[in-house]
This record gives structure tokens, C-alpha cells and sequence, in this order.
């Protein structure tokens, strides 16, 4: 072989092992469980632990005066019941009674590896019931953001909810990661995407395929409001409206202008309040609640 071939194909070698390195710490740190300390209790808010088979799920709950329904918030993966402190404020300034928690293997929540919503769907289901025992006859809502959402989606059954905001949710785990691949390492990436979806079983136990919330947003039987980020490159535009499209009225559609996958709330929280709080009160206020926000 010619000097030039032999250091081109070198080269060449040590890319693709750089590349295949990159694919296996990927894996590794998309299903790596991170738990935390969350710190101290905010004011007004209390903690709780809502028991599941698995272990306690630890949050944080507050009722306003003259709450007149629930909503349940969901972070996105590697966060904790923190990143939904923000929208807590304002709902229970707006009257709702609030509940944040930290999905297994995140925050003070034992479990692992991720499941990207699979698993996680159980604790989910836990809290919804946990809010039925504490408030008798209420309504109850759920934001949740990114892997949240999809936890949501991916419950059995899927109903229960009778209002769901959706924020930058993937409509099937095979897409995300290859956006994620995209991102890092470019269109090449894309050839190293059965490397990484190859991992996934192994380490979680779990298909790729059994991961596809698009599948079952049919199913939430409640009004939904689907939010993605104009700007966002790990859920895209037209992912966002994939989903969109396989809900059932009534339902609605909100771009974020200018927005990546970041805390929709913290970008534009005037815009939030403007769209989110009108879509919550029209599913979750009964005739007889208090139509004023409550005192915070």
C-alpha cells in the first residue's frame, strides 16, 4: 500500500473508532441514572412520597387557598422536580393545587437504569392516583416536558388525565437518538445509530421499539396541547407536529418561537401563562370553582 493510502486509511480507522466511542458513551450517559439532592424545601410547598412497588417517589406538593383542580408536572430526563418549580409558582398562583416529582433515577427518586418514559410510566400513574386519594372529585392535569411527556403517553392504560400538555415530546425513541447522533457528530452520525440502538436493550431491557409515544396520544381520551420549540433540534418541528397529528380533537398546537429544547416556561413565561393557563382552566374548572386566581 502507498504511504498516502496506508495514512488515509489510518485515518479513516481512527475516525470510526472515535466515532464508535462517542456512540458508546452516548449510550451509556442516555440510561445512566442521576440522582441528587434537590436541597431545601421551597415556601409554601411541603414534601410527600408517593408509595409504588418500586420504591417511594419523592416530590413536593402545595394547595393554594380555594384550589379548584390538580395538575401534576413531569421534568424532562437528567433533570429533577426543580426544573418544574417555575411553573409550579404560576399555577398555584392561578389556583391549582401542584404537585412536582422526581421520576425514578433522577433526584432524590431511587431507580435506574432510564427508560426515556417506559419505566417511568409507573410512577406517573402512582401520582395521578396519589392526587385522586388527596383531592376527591377534583380534575387533574399533567405537564409533562420531554421524556415526562412521553411517560405519560406510555402508561397502561393511557387515559386517566383530563387535561395533558405535551412539551417537546419525542414521538418515537429511534428518531430521538438519531437526532441526538445528528447533533454530536453530523450526518455521519446517522451510520452509527444501530450502534446505539443496539445498546439500548442491554442496558435497559427494553425495545426501542416498545418506545413510541406517537402510538398512543389517540388514547389520553382528554384535551391536549402539544408544545415544541421553533429552534428545538432534539424534537423537531416536524416531530412535534407528527405527534400533533395522531391526537384527537379537542387538541391544540403551539410553536415556541425561537425556542431550542430548553424550559419552555423560563423562555417565554409570559407567553406560557398566555396559552397554558387559558387551555388548563377550560379542561380542569368545573362551573362551580372560583373563577379569580387565588391568593399565592
Amino acid at each position: 500500500m502507498r504511504p498516502r493510502l496506508r495514512w488515509l486509511a489510518i485515518a479513516g480507522a481512527a475516525l470510526l473508532l472515535a466515532g464508535v466511542g462517542c456512540c458508546l458513551w452516548i449510550g451509556a450517559e442516555l440510561v445512566a441514572a442521576r440522582p441528587r439532592h434537590v436541597g431545601t424545601v421551597p415556601p409554601g410547598f411541603s414534601t410527600v412520597q408517593v408509595p409504588t412497588d418500586a420504591g417511594p417517589v419523592h416530590g413536593w406538593w402545595m394547595v393554594p387557598a380555594n384550589a379548584h383542580g390538580n395538575v401534576l408536572l413531569l421534568h424532562g430526563v437528567r433533570a429533577d422536580r426543580r426544573a418544574m418549580l417555575g411553573r409550579a409558582r404560576l399555577l398555584a398562583n392561578h389556583g391549582y393545587a401542584v404537585l412536582l416529582i422526581d421520576l425514578p433515577g433522577h433526584g432524590e427518586t431511587a431507580g435506574g437504569p432510564i427508560t426515556l418514559g417506559w419505566r417511568e410510566a409507573d410512577a406517573v400513574s402512582a401520582a395521578l392516583a396519589w392526587l385522586h386519594a388527596q383531592r376527591p372529585g377534583d380534575r387533574v392535569g399533567v405537564i409533562g416536558a420531554s421524556m415526562g411527556g412521553a411517560a405519560v403517553l406510555l402508561r397502561r392504560p393511557t387515559a386517566g388525565f383530563d387535561a395533558v400538555v405535551l412539551e417537546a415530546v419525542y414521538p418515537d425513541a429511534r428518531s430521538a437518538l438519531d437526532n441526538r447522533l445528528r447533533m454530536r457528530l453530523g450526518q455521519p452520525g446517522i451510520w452509527l445509530a444501530p450502534l446505539l440502538a443496539v445498546q439500548f436493550q442491554p442496558r435497559t431491557g427494553l425495545s426501542l421499539d416498545a418506545l413510541r409515544p406517537v402510538d398512543h396520544i389517540a388514547d389520553l381520551h382528554a384535551p391536549v396541547m402539544v408544545v415544541g420549540g421553533q429552534a428545538d433540534l432534539h424534537t423537531t418541528v416536524g416531530q412535534t407536529r407528527q405527534l400533533y397529528a395522531h391526537a384527537l380533537p379537542p387538541k391544540s398546537l403551539w410553536l415556541v418561537p425561537n425556542a431550542a429544547h430548553v424550559d419552555l416556561y423560563r423562555h417565554s413565561p409570559d407567553d406560557y401563562a398566555a396559552k397554558i393557563l387559558p387551555f388548563l382552566d377550560g379542561a380542569l374548572r368545573k362551573d362551580e370553582d372560583i373563577r379569580t386566581p387565588a391568593a399565592g
